[in-house]
């Protein structure tokens, strides 16, 4: 094991925890009209394998001429994945991406020294009512890969390995799980899944590797005897063989983790990077402004505006 993401050394072992090492309840944010829970980075969590940032957002209903709206905004030293449920979003990036996300896909759109890029509910979707619901996810990238080219790849969803028996179905969005591996190319070890099953069913947890977690997004799951409802996360001890089964109502539920990274890292508004000095000099590099010559550039389709840096 290289760093441990926990951030209490003193976590009790044996059966005192069951072999769960913390439970994460997430913060709740109201975005007018448009709930977003947000389970990492936790106070007692920053990561849970690379992955750094987890929000679920929605469900929400939109009227006619209503959706979201996020302006294009830069992110340096991650990777993002956002897996809908419900609806569709707009992505367009400043290497030229103009891509939509829809349920099931993957788009995953790599950093590294720095991508701009917006997420729109615009076109003929926001001339009628729509839903959406989903998960949205950074995964912190290996030293190595920090300052790497940004990148995007798309895998549509009949690519992604899927599972399917004894109740359950398991459709793989990222690395390797169950002697599966999924389609985009990631640049550490770990897995991300998307599980429904059904009441009763039971399904295990990938036992090789370093660190593992799941959020219940609907039903109910037992975990050695105690139940998790949706809107929780727990992280499992390391090593240990872990079942979950299903309430009586069944359960749909993202399963992740993987091998932890060389040390914790920095989050500063969209940036995520393994120095202070990393984050400031993108800092300065978004005050700039210079789109044509500069670090960042605006999503082509998209340049009219953008979120200007916090004053924090």
């Amino acid at each position: 094991m290289s760093w441990n993401p926990a951030l209490d050394p003193s976590c009790p072992t044996g059966d005192m925890v069951d072999s769960i090492e913390t439970v994460i309840v997430p913060r709740a944010r109201d975005l007018g009209g448009f709930e977003v829970r947000r389970a990492l980075p936790a106070p007692k969590r920053q990561m849970v394998g690379p992955f750094i940032f987890f929000d679920q957002m929605g469900p929400a209903e939109f009227v006619t001429g209503q959706g979201i709206d996020v302006r294009p905004h830069p992110h340096i030293g991650l990777a993002t994945v956002t897996y809908l449920y419900k609806g569709k979003i707009h992505h367009r990036d400043s290497l030229g991406t103009d891509q939509w996300i829809e349920p099931g896909a993957v788009n995953w759109m790599v950093a590294g020294h720095g991508i701009t890029h917006s997420e729109r509910t615009d076109g003929d979707l926001r001339m009628r009512p729509h839903d959406l619901f989903g998960i949205q996810t950074w995964v912190a990238l290996p030293e190595a890969h920090e300052d790497a080219p940004a990148d995007f790849e798309h895998a549509p969803k009949d690519s992604l390995p899927s599972l399917e028996g004894e109740g359950k179905e398991l459709r793989l969005i990222l690395g390797t799980a169950y002697g599966e591996t999924a389609p985009v190319k990631v640049h550490s070890e770990m897995f991300y899944a998307d599980a429904l099953l059904q009441p009763g069913a039971q399904i295990p947890l990938p036992d090789d590797h370093e660190d593992r977690g799941v959020y219940v997004v609907a039903g109910a799951i037992t975990v050695a005897g105690d139940s998790f409802e949706a809107g929780q996360m727990m992280v499992f001890r390391p090593g240990d063989r872990i079942t979950l089964t299903a309430g009586d109502e069944g359960a749909r539920l993202m399963l992740l983790g993987g091998a932890t990274l060389e040390g914790p890292r920095h989050i500063w508004w969209n940036f995520v990077a393994s120095s202070k000095d990393r984050i400031d000099a993108a800092k300065e590099a978004w005050r700039a402004g210079d789109w044509a010559h500069g670090r960042f550039r605006l999503p082509p389709g998209d340049e009219a505006e953008f979120i200007p840096l916090p004053e924090r």
